[in-house]
C-alpha cells in the first residue's frame, strides 16, 4: 500500500470517528435536556415572551 492510499485511509476513518463522535454528543445533549425538562424546569426566554404583562 502507497503512502498516499494509506494517508487518504487515515483522513476518511478520522472524518468517520468524528462523525460518529458528533452524533454520540447530539444524543447526550438531548437526555440531559429531556431529563431537565422532566424535572420541571422551564427555560426562562421562552415563557417570558409569552407573558400578559
Amino acid at each position: 500500500m502507497g503512502p498516499e492510499l494509506h494517508l487518504q485511509m487515515i483522513i476518511n476513518r478520522t472524518a468517520e470517528l468524528r462523525e460518529e463522535a458528533d452524533n454520540h454528543r447530539r444524543a447526550r445533549q438531548v437526555q440531559a435536556a429531556r431529563k431537565v425538562r422532566s424535572q420541571g424546569e422551564r427555560r426562562r426566554g421562552f415563557f417570558g415572551k409569552f407573558s400578559a404583562a
